[in-house]
């Protein structure tokens, strides 16, 4: 692919190794002409590692080949998360660090799909959205209506998002996994 169709979520092949982008900027090129410089930062999902890589339009990268497989979230086990394939029930675990932002959005039973880069599962994919408890924040305010100015608020898998002042612990809300942004209350 050209490296000016790279997006943010598309995975590259770089080096023998699968690479998730995770950000995304481009450079017009100068009034003297020249071309567009695409930065790119992307995380290894074998080893978590973060890097930056620049591209001109042009260049030709490669996106990673992988296969996706409906898993099953099943449990923490200290720093192991454990999983299940649903076709052919087998477990696998993947590390925090292989999880990265992902491991804040899971909750026991959650179907997602896993992500093989030659047979090895390397990541999963997320839905869209997903629904948390928020298990702690700072005190309803009185009178606050929604485009008041947002509060933290921590959620029962440990991932803290800006949440409306009008919401309080024990709320059922929907946040967006691509941006970690709160969408609706589900339930008080």
């Amino acid at each position: 692919m050209d490296a000016s169709d790279i997006t943010r979520g598309t995975l590259l092949d770089l080096d023998g190794a699968p690479w998730l982008v995770v950000e995304v900027s481009t450079q017009a090129p100068s009034a003297r002409g020249g071309n567009t410089l695409t930065r790119v930062k992307a995380r290894n999902l074998r080893t978590g590692q973060l890097q930056s890589r620049s591209f001109r339009s042009g260049d030709l990268v490669e996106e990673a080949s992988c296969e996706r497989r409906p898993t099953q979230y099943l449990y923490r086990d200290g720093d192991a998360y454990q999983f299940m394939d649903e076709e052919s029930f087998e477990q696998f675990s993947l590390d925090a660090d292989q999880l990265g932002d992902a491991a804040g959005y899971l909750t026991e039973g959650l179907v997602i799909r896993a992500l093989l880069y030659r047979d090895e599962v390397i990541n999963v994919e997320l839905p869209n959205t997903v629904d948390l408890e928020v298990v702690e924040t700072v005190p309803t305010i009185k009178g606050a209506t929604a485009t008041a100015q947002a509060k933290p608020a921590t959620l029962s898998t440990g991932l803290q998002v800006m949440v409306p002042p009008y919401l309080s612990a024990g709320e059922v809300i929907r946040i967006d996994t691509r941006t970690g942004k709160f969408i609706e209350r589900i339930r008080g």
